[in-house]
């Protein structure tokens, strides 16, 4: 697996559009990088922008980004509703795939050396990165913002870890940047019916880790009390691994609670929605929507989806992207601007688009490519979607028994059989395109050049190989097929009665299926030179088909009885 790390660099400019491009343009000049998004805003005049790729790539165009930033942005002018000291204020690396976060914390370090020493910009390493404990918390680092920097790089306590130490003209321009290494970070705004900043931080400090500073007597005007070392003593808020400031946002007339949610593990999105609210409204006001800035892991979203429709008693088995509809509305995040999870959505920006994919196709489509003169898809991956179509009835069922008026008290149990059957169908529908990949990899095996003997020998290994793997694919058919008798059996004998032809249609597609694939292991087993692995493939094939053949009968009697 290659290595993938996410950059999020946070450029002071959010309002000259010219200038943000010009910052964006430069970090894809780095081919292999892939720019995932750019999110101005104007009153915080500030662009989150993120991107993806290996990490000398990605090392490389954030470098790139940050010169171009200290080229175009002056800090001696700028303003803006959100902390700041530097042009390039964070970089922080994101290990994404295949790659530790000690080794993403050592390539932030990399990127923080060459910033320091190659642009002359004051660098302190933050969050997995960071050299010393107090300055694994960016609100260390950039304590008292760009105002405070001429003063606190000078001293020993806060000298830069990377870059100068002396407020030269250079850096009075380009400010300091926190370079660091982190775990997902969810940026979220929550929008009030609020224009007041004051009870906007009220609710901030109700809820963010950190809390708010205790007072004598007075809640609010009270003195501070402070601790032996002279430090105030702080009344922690409710949500751990969050940090979160309130702030009126001019472009949209509201104010918000702005949150940086660092430890979804501790914290998840939903959790975080639902704790503000109950805040909110024990003062008097009402959260209207939430924004994400930037982007925000798939599993953030299924996971407030589930929670909602567990809250609401109905099933957690429906489809991925009736899920994320449920998490859009539960939580307002299309309240601001349009939610397109395709644009939003980490996992759906990096995934690789296969082009042509059966299942992308109409019903009519599908059928008739099918019934074209290529040989795929064919009975293979006709094989996986009957197996995927009764995976598909069995869930239906369990889903309209969660719902069943009446049968309030077993909606878990159904929802529990439907999120087994969607995972089963999601494989199921897997397999279709596989088998056919399967297919056309024997194709291509026997297009190789046979000019030499080496090449004859080279050739026909990788048509064995591929001919082993396109007997391995529709014997996963087999049995993941095979398993759809159980979760139809569930539902024939205790779902909705009125669905019960359904289950069992279910079970016919599901015999289809393991007979469909058991024959299309046979021929493309009988290719292959390991005998003892295609006689044992075939043989384990062929009990699956005795005993789904004995299932169905029984199933369907069993279907027969129930009606009668």
């Amino acid at each position: 697996m290659k290595q993938l790390i996410e950059c999020v660099p946070n450029f002071s400019e959010g309002r000259n559009l010219e200038i943000i491009k010009q910052i964006t343009n430069e970090i894809e000049t780095v081919e292999g990088v892939k720019l995932l998004d750019v999110d101005p805003g104007a009153s915080t005049n500030r662009t989150v922008v993120t991107f993806v790729g290996e990490p000398a790539d990605v090392l490389e165009a954030a470098f790139r980004g940050i010169r171009k930033a200290q080229e175009l942005i002056d800090m001696r002018g700028h303003h803006c509703d959100h902390p700041r000291f530097g042009a390039t204020d964070v970089c922080p690396l994101v290990p994404v795939a295949g790659i530790t976060m000690e080794e993403t914390a050592e390539y932030a370090r990399q990127l923080a050396k060459r910033v320091g020493e190659e642009l002359s910009i004051p660098v302190f390493c933050y969050e997995n990165s960071a050299f010393k404990p107090e300055r694994r918390n960016l609100a260390n680092c950039r304590q008292g913002e760009y105002d405070a920097l001429k003063e606190r790089i000078c001293t020993a306590e806060w000298k830069p870890d990377f870059g100068p130490s002396q407020f030269t003209e250079s850096v009075a321009k380009s400010g300091a940047s926190a370079i660091g290494a982190r775990d997902f970070l969810i940026a979220v705004n929550y929008n009030l019916n609020t224009t007041s900043t004051r009870r906007a931080n009220a609710i901030a400090f109700d809820v963010r880790e950190k809390g708010r500073p205790k007072r004598e007597g007075n809640p609010i005007t009270g003195k501070i009390v402070k601790d032996e070392n002279g430090e105030s003593v702080m009344i922690p808020g409710t949500l751990k691994g969050t940090k979160a400031i309130g702030w009126f946002i001019k472009e949209y007339g509201i104010a918000q609670v702005s949150m940086n949610i660092t430890n979804t593990r501790e914290t998840p999105l939903h959790v975080a929605f639902e704790e503000v609210c109950k805040k909110a409204d024990a003062r008097g006001i009402r959260i209207t929507g939430t924004e994400i800035v930037g982007l925000v892991p798939k599993s953030a979203l299924i996971d407030a989806a589930d929670y909602f429709l567990a809250k609401q008693q109905r099933s957690l088995g429906i489809d991925e992207s009736e899920k994320m509809k449920i998490a859009i509305k539960s939580m307002g995040l299309d309240d601001l601007k349009p939610f397109v999870p395709e644009e939003k959505v980490i996992e759906y920006m990096i995934a690789d688009k296969a082009a042509n994919r059966l299942v992308d196709m109409t019903c009519e489509g599908f059928a008739n490519e099918t019934a074209s003169e290529s040989p795929a898809p064919g009975g293979g991956s006709i094989s996986a979607y009957m197996g995927s179509l009764g995976a598909a009835l069995g869930t239906m069922v369990a889903n309209l028994s969660a719902h069943k008026p009446g049968w309030d008290e077993k909606w878990e149990y159904f929802s529990n059989v439907a999120v087994k059957g969607q995972l089963l169908k999601e494989e199921l529908i897997h397999l279709v395109d596989e088998d056919t990949n399967a297919f056309n990899k024997i194709m291509n095996a026997f297009g190789l050049p046979k000019g030499t003997d080496e090449e004859k020998a080279a050739r026909k290994q990788a048509i064995q190989e591929a001919t082993k793997y396109a007997t391995e694919v529709p014997f996963r058919t087999v049995q993941r097929s095979f398993d759809v008798f159980a979760l139809c059996e569930n539902m024939i004998e205790n779902g909705n009665p009125n669905s019960v032809t359904d289950a069992a249609v279910g079970v016919l597609c599901a015999e289809a299926a393991v007979t469909g694939a058991y024959l299309n292991v046979k021929i493309n087993a009988s290719s292959l030179e390991d005998k003892a692995f295609a006689n044992k493939i075939v043989a384990d094939a062929k009990e699956y088909l005795r005993r789904a053949n004995e299932t169905k009968q029984r199933l369907i009697a069993l279907v027969d009885e129930r009606l009668s």
